[in-house]
């Protein structure tokens, strides 16, 4: 697969709305001396390519090769001045440095009364918003100037502001240890993934408790009661505790659902603290939950107060539609899912320099596992060779090793058993490279190795034998991470009792719901 190469100026200038492009040349236009410049010139040639050529733009003659990259780097600086002036783009945040750049400003023209005047209300709105980090800085020049306007209640300000400082210094110190814990459990999950055994739970426990900070959940603000609930939803992840990863999921949600203002302010995080409660959902087959949780995260993004842009638009689709995947996965419902994959490639052509390969190889993997449960099995394949033949991606093994075993499967279920003993064979190669195996890819392996050997009429015996070793696994809180990516059981159980895989999964499903 080749990969188109990006210029970060050009994806800028194409990400821009009517709106922002009619703006920027407003913002440009102020000066009657900007109307012809060069960079504006440089604008409207990119704002008409399609993609993005070099020679293209040096023929109209604006500049000189070795002037372009200069020029480009002006016109990108003044399309973010302009985004930034942008009302779509201000936000509190924003609003609070800026009222901090104008204090400043003041400060160094020695109008000390005009700039702690606006200190004061920009720390008051930071403080109330959680922006503990900037209300800080705020302090630290407010004691600057403090020092420099004399007033005769100079020594009263002095204690208030100092213990100001304080204060919000051992705020933003457990803070910093608990995002410090939570980014270093997400990156020890991409290097090492879930834990395999009881060694490596009780290693990871470990960690665990030797960096969380010592707190009082009754003292914590918003800010702080984030972080923690992620580093324990994290923990909980890499050890397989999906219950644990619900509750403290489901906190993560709630706290946004208590403030309201929160959710506008960081709606990336209220986006990912969803999905991943819903990630947990699904790995504990809670239906209901699951149904209802979708839903109201698909309402919330709809209302007219939920901030929208095109990183947030582009993070509600990756989140909202592999969870109605995951919805269909659950009922087993896959021919009632195929309408969802041509609204959900369609978008992604749409999305293509928002999300990442990465998060496109998994949709592949989705569409190919709806294709294949709805028994369109080439389909199937056709997809899971986009991810198998992609070799300009690291991605992790444990999607390689299911899109092979499913591929595998696919290509058995089609009947296409002409090269069928190629495939094995190179599944089998890829599988043995890959380290600490679970108990179920190596059955698995053990099976496809036999399975050339096997006599038409033994066929179903062996599905049984294998059937019965993976059945033990099923609860194995560690083996059973397997049957999350492919639901190997089922598919065994449709081939032994001669049914649809889709008929298996959703008879599992009544009974489990109706029948408890």
């Amino acid at each position: 697969m080749t990969k188109e190469q990006k210029d970060n100026l050009f994806v800028l200038v194409k990400s821009l709305s009517k709106s922002e492009k009619r703006q920027f040349k407003l913002y440009v236009g102020r000066l009657g001396v900007n109307e012809d410049s060069k960079f504006l010139t440089l604008f409207n040639i990119l704002e008409k390519l399609s993609n993005y050529d070099e020679s293209a733009i040096l023929k109209k003659g604006i500049v000189k090769k070795e002037q372009l990259s200069n020029l480009k780097a002006h016109l990108y600086k003044q399309i973010l001045i302009s985004l930034r002036l942008n009302p779509s783009h201000q936000n509190i945040r924003i609003q609070i440095r800026e009222q901090l750049d104008f204090a400043t400003i003041l400060y160094h023209k020695g109008l000390y009364k005009q700039s702690l005047k606006i200190l004061d209300k920009a720390k008051n709105l930071a403080i109330a918003n959680e922006e503990k980090n900037v209300a800080y800085e705020i302090v630290e020049l407010e004691k600057v100037i403090e020092s420099q306007y004399i007033t005769r209640s100079l020594g009263d300000r002095a204690d208030e502001l100092s213990i100001q400082a304080k204060e919000l210094s051992q705020q933003n110190v457990l803070a910093s240890k608990l995002s410090n814990l939570s980014l270093q459990l997400y990156g020890l999950f991409l290097k090492t993934g879930y834990v395999k055994n009881d060694k490596e739970s009780l290693r990871v426990t470990k960690y665990f408790n030797a960096r969380l900070p010592k707190y009082d959940i009754n003292t914590l603000g918003f800010r702080e009661k984030l972080w923690l609930y992620k580093a324990y939803l994290w923990y909980s992840f890499l050890t397989l505790d999906f219950l644990a990863c619900y509750k403290y999921a489901t906190k993560w949600v709630d706290l946004f659902y208590e403030n309201k203002d929160q959710i506008i302010l960081n709606p990336v995080f209220f986006l990912r603290g969803n999905h991943y409660l819903l990630e947990a959902l699904f790995y504990l087959s809670h239906y209901d939950k699951f149904k209802e949780s979708l839903v109201r995260l698909e309402t919330v993004t709809k209302e007219k107060w939920f901030p929208m842009d095109d990183n947030l638009d582009g993070l509600a689709f990756l989140y909202i539609y592999n969870n109605k995947f995951n919805l269909h996965f659950i009922e087993g419902s896959f021919k009632e899912g195929l309408p969802l994959i041509d609204e959900v490639l369609e978008r992604l052509k749409d999305y293509s320099d928002r999300i990442d390969e990465h998060h496109v190889m998994v949709f592949y993997y989705k569409i190919g596992s709806m294709y294949f449960g709805a028994g369109e099995n080439k389909k199937c394949i056709y997809y899971l060779e986009k991810i198998i033949n992609n070799k300009s991606l690291q991605m992790r093994e444990d999607l390689l090793c299911f899109a092979r075993i499913l591929n595998l499967v696919a290509h058995y279920e089609a009947g296409m058993d002409y090269n069928l003993d190629i495939l094995i064979r190179s599944t089998y190669k890829f599988l043995i490279k890959m380290e600490d195996l679970y108990e179920v890819q190596k059955e698995f392996i053990k099976f496809l190795r036999g399975l050339g050997d096997i006599y038409p009429h033994e066929v179903r015996n062996e599905f049984i034998k294998l059937h019965k070793k993976l059945k033990e696994y099923e609860n194995d809180p560690y083996q059973s991470r397997s049957f999350l990516y492919l639901d190997i059981i089922s598919w065994l159980e449709s081939k032994i009792q001669n049914r649809a895989i889709s008929l298996v999964i959703q008879n599992k499903f009544y009974d489990k719901r109706f029948n408890k």
